[in-house]
């Protein structure tokens, strides 16, 4: 049987909207993806007849498209530091890998060798 796989979809609202999607999920006690679910899943169910009850702000020719939003600086150095320690974490685990399948190689090739159990050693000793 094949696997489900969740996908995630994205998009972008006013500052109003998500403040009134917000409002409507507190009201709900639900997350905002939970709405967005619901809502996904009503559409589907109704392949895609569902009937506009409010049509919110927006789509006037003095609204540029796509919203650009001025992201401080400091935001934007976090992420890049985010990212290389990203990378460098991921070079890291590439290399442990190396090393352990390396260890297993030598322990594979190592077939003809004679190991000593420390607790025989001993034993002959007493």
């Amino acid at each position: 049987m094949p696997e489900n796989k969740d996908k995630i979809v994205s998009f972008r609202v006013s500052e109003d909207t998500f403040e009134t999607l917000s409002r409507i999920g507190d009201e709900r006690d639900a997350s905002l993806s939970e709405i967005f679910r619901e809502y996904v899943d009503m559409l589907v169910k109704h392949d895609g007849a569902v009937e506009l009850v409010h049509e919110g702000r927006g789509g006037g020719d003095d609204e540029e498209f796509p919203p650009k939003v001025e992201v401080p600086r400091q935001v934007l150095r976090e992420q890049e530091r985010l990212e290389l320690e990203n990378e460098h974490l991921r070079e890291q685990l590439e290399e442990h890998k190396e090393y352990i399948n390396s260890l297993k190689d030598s322990l594979e090739s190592e077939d003809d060798v004679e190991h000593v159990m420390l607790g025989n050693v001993d034993a002959e000793y007493r």
